[in-house]
């Protein structure tokens, strides 16, 4: 197999055209699992955050430019926290990243930027079953992947993110509206976090 040493803008372009097409194809499920600890729309609300991202990404010809549209043209189109949190995530790639193709250290750079920007936005942690227990693991995997391949880096990401998603299903919700269900909001995968490591599964399926 071909080692993927750089990630070009159509590459990247294509992540986010996978991540929004498996997406929309759970969006059911997602609202299905946020009806239990929460108002049961997050699977709209992230289908509609996601096209708002790919839609800004169209014309983008290089990296900074085109993440920091992306960021904004999220939080501009919809509200709710959804964008908020996936709009703070790409500004954050956005001071991570310039040019028009990245190499391994280059694309670990961009998504710690976004998980940093991120954590400035919200309080909560690994553990408080929430997106972050997706998030936090899958940068955290990206960082520590030995790899030069973009695509084992981004394999590892995946794999820690669906990983973090699985094991909020123990978790008691700590953290918003749901926190409010105590005991009750254990046994059910968390919405953010299940949509989050869908996002990140296909980024890798996109590149492998």
């Amino acid at each position: 197999m071909k080692i993927m040493n750089k990630l070009t803008i159509d590459c990247f372009k294509a992540m986010l055209q996978k991540a929004l097409e498996q997406i929309k194809a759970r969006e059911d499920e997602f609202s299905q699992l946020d009806a239990v600890i929460g108002d049961g729309d997050h699977g709209t609300a992230i289908v509609t955050a996601l096209s708002a991202v790919v839609k800004a990404s169209e014309k983008g010809t290089e990296f900074k430019t085109m993440l920091n549209d992306m960021g904004c043209g999220v939080m501009l189109e919809t509200s709710g926290s959804t964008s908020t949190l996936l709009g703070a995530f790409f500004l954050g790639m956005s001071d991570h990243a310039s040019g028009t193709e990245l190499d391994a250290v280059g694309v670990k750079a961009m998504f710690a930027g976004g998980l940093a920007n991120v954590q400035k936005q919200t309080q909560a942690k690994k553990g408080d079953k929430t997106m972050m227990d997706a998030l936090i693991p899958a940068v955290e995997a990206m960082q520590a992947c030995p790899s030069d391949d973009i695509a084992d880096i981004l394999n590892a990401g995946a794999a820690a993110a669906l990983k973090g998603a699985e094991e909020t299903v123990q978790m008691k919700a700590n953290f918003g509206r749901a926190r409010n269900y105590g005991e009750r909001s254990i046994g059910y995968a968390d919405s953010g976090a299940t949509s989050w490591s869908c996002m990140f599964a296909a980024f890798a399926e996109a590149v492998s």
